[in-house]
C-alpha cells in the first residue's frame, strides 16, 4: 500500500479504471471532472494505491467535506482483483488516516448500479444517509469515526 499523488502513475491506472467502469455502468458523465487533485493532498486529503509489482490493483482517496467531515472519492479494484478483500483493505486505510488527520466523521456517496459499493459500505457499519451531491440516486452513507473501537479512546488520551 502506498500515498501517492493523484498525478502519480499508479493513480493515473486507476482513474483509467474507474472511468472506463463508469462509462461502462452510467454512460458518459462528468464524475471523474467532479475533483480536483489538490483536494486529495495532505493534510486534508489523502490518496492510496494498492500495487503489485507495477500493476495497481486498488486504491481510493478522501477529502475534506468540512472541518470535520472527509469524503471518501475513487475507491475502485481493478476487476482481476476483485474477491480478494483489497477493497476492505483500502477503506479501513482510508479511515485510519481519515482519523489521524483529525477527521471525525467520513461520507461517500456510490451509484445506484454498485451494489458491491452499497453491501460493502453496509457490513462495514456505514449508516445510509440522504444523497448530498450531484446525484438524487446516489446511495451515501456516513460512519462516524469516534464509535470505532480502539479509536475513540487513544484521541482522547485513554487506552
Amino acid at each position: 500500500m502506498r500515498r501517492v499523488r493523484l498525478g502519480d502513475e499508479a493513480a493515473a491506472a486507476l482513474l483509467a479504471g474507474l472511468t472506463a467502469e463508469y462509462d461502462t455502468r452510467y454512460g458518459e458523465n462528468l464524475e471523474m471532472s467532479r475533483a480536483t487533485a489538490e483536494e486529495f493532498e495532505p493534510p486534508s486529503g489523502l490518496f492510496i494505491v494498492l500495487v503489485e509489482g507495477p500493476t495497481t490493483m486498488a486504491g481510493g482517496g478522501f477529502r475534506r467535506h468540512d472541518a470535520t467531515t472527509c469524503e471518501v472519492k475513487r475507491m475502485w479494484t481493478d476487476p482481476r482483483f476483485r474477491r480478494r478483500g483489497l477493497a476492505v483493505r483500502v477503506l479501513g486505510a482510508l479511515e485510519d488516516a481519515a482519523w489521524e488527520a483529525n477527521y471525525t466523521r467520513l461520507i461517500l456517496e456510490t451509484g445506484p448500479r454498485q451494489p458491491e459499493a452499497v453491501a460493502l459500505y453496509s457490513a462495514r457499519g456505514y449508516d445510509r444517509i440522504g444523497f448530498y451531491g450531484h446525484y438524487p440516486e446516489a446511495r451515501a452513507f456516513s460512519l462516524d469515526l469516534s464509535r470505532r473501537p480502539g479509536l475513540a479512546g487513544d484521541r482522547a488520551g485513554g487506552s
